[in-house]
């Protein structure tokens, strides 16, 4: 279990900082401008004057974060369970014994 959640948190950094860069990138090239701008354009072409969405880096790196950190939960569960369950058909059929030894 120490070594799934330790591996998922590692993972779950890099997806953040992954994140962060392609964001950054994109926002530099114009990409969010030019898809923020067609949003609203589309908004006022229905008639709504409703709130508009818009991609911002706090949505972009809040909803990595949110989806990093239920994958940090659930890849440490499944990952504990599955050890827990091949350890249990091991002891179950005997597994494969492995025995290393020098040449004389």
């Amino acid at each position: 279990m120490k070594f799934s959640f330790a591996v998922s948190l590692v993972l779950f950094i890099v997806v953040i900082v992954a994140t962060s860069v392609l964001y950054l990138a994109l926002d530099a090239m114009g990409v969010f401008e030019s898809v923020n701008s067609s949003l609203t354009d589309l908004v006022a072409a229905g008639g709504e004057n409703s709130s508009t969405f818009r991609i911002t880096a706090k949505g972009v790196i809040g909803t990595s974060a949110l989806i990093g950190a239920v994958n940090v939960v659930l890849f440490t569960a499944l990952a504990t369970l599955g050890a827990f369950i091949y350890n249990v058909c091991a002891d179950l059929v005997g597994g494969i014994e492995l025995t290393l030894a020098e040449r004389d």
